[in-house]
């Protein structure tokens, strides 16, 4: 007599939940091994090490995020709940400090952002509709120098009105805020101001930080709710579409299908365009290599240089990054570049308004003159609007994973890189004028 063999099949939500595509109990166990590895003091300061903690962690806070109430729905959800998890987790030693510092050298010194910011933004170009680039390019620059001006002055006007002076809000927030980040922004600006006013600059950028790291936060959140608007309707929300396609027929691109072998092609593009950026920067150093790296693919894209074959690789290699390494960047920016110490000691209800001011109007602004340019109102305030107020590359890629639109990060770099190179210009003679 033959005996049936019974299988039990576990089920519940415990067992059928997945983080990443892995099952919940194997993800705790991960994380388990994660926590005692750190404990022995066993884990790499290369490389490896500082990737288990940034892909563990950030995939776990990503999906906390999305199931907190309030936090999914209000307040940016994965992303935002991924980058202040992981601040916090560094800010107050729950992390121990040489796991902290390796991360943050891995992620700012060893270039783990360039690489995730590179091939970002060449799949972004690559893969886009050639004739809908050129038409919302030429449209997206305007609204994204309009807002950045109307920003500027909304903010040195509410400083009048609060007791703060035009010149120091203007020099304190408002420029930081739209100088594109910290590394392309806050410290070569604390250099222009420290040589201006024969002051170290290590003492200048302590008051630029806090308006950056600010603004940063409330772009993120401010993007997340903005891409709620108009869901249901095409009017106001592109959905992640810059313009409507009027005349351009069908914009949307043919889906590629994944093959191994071109993703690795498609790196090797990315890689291609990032060496380019650089030799651009070394010629022309007050022009940032990311800005660089957006001139030579949209140079290719509308000459049409590249065979299809290789813009079909970049587009593979940019889905393959965005879906796996997202969270990570995210945990990146949290423990690398977001003290929630420094945000907190800047904290005055003068500040505070400050910064809202700077972000609601580049924003708002943004939405208004991006319609009246042809322009999808919510993705013209998220990328010529929050972007603009954004932590550089890295801020872009929390506020667009945030609003839901990171094929829109060409865009977002576009106005970020041109609009801080302006802001680095007129400095110098800001700084002479209100100091």
């Amino acid at each position: 007599m033959k005996n049936d063999v019974k299988t039990t099949k576990r089920s519940g939500w415990f067992w059928e939940t997945k983080i990443s595509g892995i099952s919940l109990p194997l993800y705790l166990v991960i994380v388990a091994i994660l926590i005692v590895v750190i404990a022995l003091g066993k884990l790499p300061t290369s490389m490896m090490g500082p990737i288990a903690v940034l892909v563990i962690l950030g995939n776990l806070f990503h999906y906390m995020g999305t199931k907190i109430p309030i936090v999914k729905d209000y307040l940016g959800g994965g992303s935002v709940f991924a980058i202040f998890a992981s601040a916090a987790i560094a800010t107050f030693g729950i992390l121990p400090k040489e796991v902290v510092d390796s991360t943050k050298t891995f992620v700012s010194d060893m270039g783990f952002l360039d690489f995730y910011i590179a091939a970002l933004i060449a799949g972004a170009i690559l893969g886009m509709n050639r004739d809908l680039l050129i038409k919302a390019s030429v449209r997206f620059i305007p609204v994204a120098l309009i807002s950045m001006v109307a920003s500027f002055l909304a903010v040195g006007l509410v400083g009048m009105l609060i007791g703060n002076g035009f010149g120091n809000s203007v020099l304190y927030v408002s420029l930081p805020a739209m100088a594109g980040g910290v590394g392309a922004g806050a410290v070569p600006l604390s250099s222009i101001y420290g040589s201006f006013l024969h002051t170290d600059a290590a003492d200048v950028i302590s008051r630029l930080i806090p308006a950056t790291a600010m603004t940063n936060v409330l772009a993120i959140i401010g993007a997340a709710l903005t891409a709620r608007i108009g869901q249901s309707g095409n009017k106001l929300n592109g959905h992640g579409e810059m313009m409507a396609k009027g005349d351009l027929g069908d914009t949307k691109s043919e889906p590629v299908k994944p093959n191994i072998q071109q993703m690795g092609v498609g790196l090797m593009v990315a890689l291609a365009f990032f060496m380019l950026g650089q030799i651009g920067n070394y010629f022309i150093p007050k022009i940032h290599a990311y800005a660089f790296i957006i001139i030579f693919v949209v140079i290719c894209k509308v000459g049409n240089l590249l065979p299809k074959y290789y813009e079909d690789a970049a587009t593979m290699f940019n889905q393959l990054i965005v879906k796996n390494l997202t969270a990570a960047v995210l945990a990146g920016i949290g423990i690398a570049l977001l003290n929630l110490n420094v945000l907190a000691d800047a904290f005055t209800w003068q500040f505070v308004v400050l910064c809202l001011t700077s972000v609601v109007t580049i924003s708002v602004v943004a939405g208004f003159v991006g319609k009246l340019f042809g322009l999808y109102p919510v993705e013209a305030a998220i990328t010529a609007g929050f972007c603009n107020n954004s932590m550089g590359g890295t801020g872009n890629v929390a506020v667009l994973s945030a609003a839901d639109r990171m094929n829109l990060i060409a865009f977002a770099q576009m106005g970020n890189r041109l609009g801080g190179a302006l802001v680095l210009i007129l400095s110098g003679f800001l700084i002479q004028l209100f100091s």
